[in-house]
């Protein structure tokens, strides 16, 4: 048995590295919160081939003293905690003192920094985990952190990584989240040279969202204002026509750190509730905002689960904030007030009042001139009411209508002896007689079915009959696991259909970088896309079976598929898309389909090909007539 013994300081900052950098976005979050921390109102951020060659974080804040540059670098280093009673009131964003240490053992990290009011600033450099001399630099006032050939030194870390698109988005994707949690900083991402994200650091969050989730995003949304017992929710959520096809679009935000909570989510969609489609997700940016005692962010190495102390308070806040918004949102406006003036009309009053006499004299003048009736003013009311209208002038008789033959009745011409002619009356041509009707149908000279179709319920359950049982059948759950064995057991090219004209898909961050990685997936199933930067994809073909209007909404499910069951197992990320391209090309339930059709997905289930839907659930449900009878108190 080997004998027990501490790690070496070097082993000691590698495993810190693996639990706090597991990527570039890692490293990207953890110096950009350090950056807020130190009081920057404007952070750079500039990465290159994906963050592997090149991480380099500029902020404006207070920055760093040239004697404190080597500690900073040290473990458990840190200008945020000083008493064990400071973990239980934390509102930094960093406060451990692990990032610098772990993010230098694995890289070769240069940093520049000047303390506001100093007149040099200073610079030291490190090689995994090293630190070099303390040297006197020129620099701007704020602090700089280049990071360079990340994981250079611990190769089994190295071939971890994805493509440097899918790093890069991760980290922007990672970078959005940061400039909504704080508005009023302004944030400036630039990948490859070319800048993909600037926030203007207004304090406004209306101007962060649009400028990190788009125009369309930012169109939709509801202002959300509220709270109560001690908890504030503010922010915006979408209106409910506007749903996503995924929670991707959800982000929560708790003393300004970005959280992810089941609480959360549950409360803001039972405040959607009867209000938007099945199948349909609300997206918001919702800050949340209580005393810092009654939460607790030290519960998770990354820092995104956080502990309530009141979660009852918690949900009740966000749940009625966001449901009385809506409310609001929907509630009928009350017609606009109008000023008296503004409802007289510029030509004059529609209306006139005048006696005869006046009415005739005017009619006079207005013949004469030659002007169209039109012109005197409309419809007229009359105040003089003895004198009597003029009578109508009589129109002469019509002249009287030759009288028309006698019509026979068709079914009289149906009689097996023929009535005899009308004199004067040509005889009407009688029928030509029935085509004789087939004694037997192809349908009827076939076997009988051991089943029988007796109909559909509800536009989603076929209802069949065998023997002495009745089933139920989901025809969408039956329908997709046919689609699904088909495409899996296919050996040829799926048919793809050319779009008019391309599809433009903007996504969030990490739904686009796990897209980006499965690109040869998409095109194996009958996508034909590429990035077009910015977290968008541009979709020039599709499936064939696959309807135009539901690109978005595949793609959106797909990608959260595939962050579902992670990228390391290609048999699982190719079922993921199975099942998605299964579920979109089936019949949906409460859609009218056509007899033909349910007859054949009957005949699948009733032989047995088709026993439980790509998911595991059942497809179909027996009813006998003894249960049946006992319901009704038959049996």
């Amino acid at each position: 048995m080997p004998y027990i013994q501490q790690l070496s300081p070097h082993v000691a900052d590698l495993i810190a590295a693996g639990e706090v950098v597991e990527r570039p976005a890692s490293v990207v979050k953890e110096l950009v919160e350090n950056a807020i921390d130190a009081g920057a109102s404007a952070v750079v951020v500039e990465l290159r081939r994906g963050g592997m060659s090149l991480i380099r974080v500029t902020d404006n804040g207070r920055g760093i003293a040239p004697e404190e540059l080597p500690t900073a670098f040290l473990r458990h280093a840190t200008s945020k905690l000083r008493r064990a009673e400071d973990l239980s009131a934390i509102g930094t964003l960093g406060f451990r003192g692990e990032a610098l240490a772990a993010i230098s053992a694995v890289s070769r990290l240069d940093v520049f920094s000047r303390q506001r009011g100093a007149e040099m600033g200073a610079s030291l450099s490190l090689e995994g985990g090293v630190p070099g001399p303390v040297e006197s630099a020129g620099c701007p006032e704020g602090t700089t952190f280049a990071v360079r050939d990340l994981f250079y030194n611990t190769p089994a870390r190295l071939k971890f990584m994805k493509t440097d698109s899918a790093e890069a988005s991760a980290a922007a994707a990672m970078i959005t989240q940061i400039a909504l949690s704080r508005p009023e900083v302004s944030i400036r991402y630039i990948r490859d040279g070319k800048e993909e994200l600037h926030t203007p650091g207004d304090t406004k969050l209306l101007s962060a969202i649009y400028a990190a989730r788009g125009r369309d995003f930012a169109k939709s949304l509801v202002e959300v204002q509220g709270g109560g017992e001690g908890v504030t929710v503010r922010g915006f959520v979408t209106d409910p026509i506007a749903g996503r096809g995924s929670r991707a679009m959800q982000t929560f935000f708790c003393c300004g750190r970005m959280i992810k909570s089941a609480l959360l989510t549950a409360a803001l969609e039972e405040a959607y509730a009867n209000r938007q489609m099945k199948g349909r997700f609300p997206g918001c940016v919702l800050h949340i905002d209580l005393p810092l005692h009654q939460v607790d962010v030290n519960v998770h190495p990354a820092k995104t689960v956080v502990k309530f102390v009141n979660e009852r308070a918690v949900f009740s806040a966000v749940h009625h904030t966001v449901k009385d918004a809506l409310d609001a949102q929907n509630a009928p406006q009350p017609a606009p007030v109008l000023k008296a003036a503004a409802v007289i009309p510029q030509q004059g009053d529609f209306y006139r009042h005048m006696d005869a006499r006046s009415f005739r004299e005017q009619t006079d003048t207005t013949a004469k001139r030659g002007l169209p009736a039109s012109e005197l003013g409309g419809r007229l009311r009359f105040q003089d009411s003895m004198q009597p209208p003029p009578p109508p002038r009589r129109q002469p008789p019509e002249p009287p209508k030759p009288a028309e033959p006698e019509k026979i009745p068709v079914s009289t011409l149906r009689t097996s002896t023929p009535p005899e002619p009308l004199p004067g009356k040509a005889e009407p041509p009688l029928p030509p007689p029935d085509p004789e009707e087939p004694e037997q149908t192809a349908m009827e000279a076939a076997a009988p079915a051991p089943w029988r179709f007796a109909g559909e319920v509800l536009n989603t359950y076929i209802i069949a009959e065998d023997g002495e049982n009745m089933w139920l059948i989901d025809k969408h759950a039956a329908h997709e696991r046919i689609n699904f064995d088909r495409m899996k057991a296919g050996t040829e090219p799926v048919m793809r259909q050319q779009l008019l004209s391309s599809a433009a898909v903007e996504l969030p961050r990490e739904q686009y970088a796990v897209l980006l990685e499965h690109l040869p997936l998409l095109e194996e199933f009958g996508f034909e896309a590429e990035d077009f930067g910015a977290g968008c994809l541009m979709v020039r073909a599709v499936p064939a079976d696959l309807d135009t209007g539901l690109i978005q909404e595949t793609l959106e499910l797909l990608s959260d598929k595939l962050l579902l069951c992670g990228t390391a197992d290609p048999s699982a990320a190719r079922d993921a898309m199975l099942h998605t391209m299964a579920c979109k090309a089936s019949i949906k339930g409460g859609w009218k389909s056509d007899p033909a059709e349910l007859k054949v997905l009957i005949e699948k289930v009733q032989s047995g090909e088709v026993q439980f839907c790509p998911h595991g659930r059942p497809v179909k449900v027996k009813l006998s007539k003894y249960e049946i009878e006992k319901m009704f108190k038959r049996a």
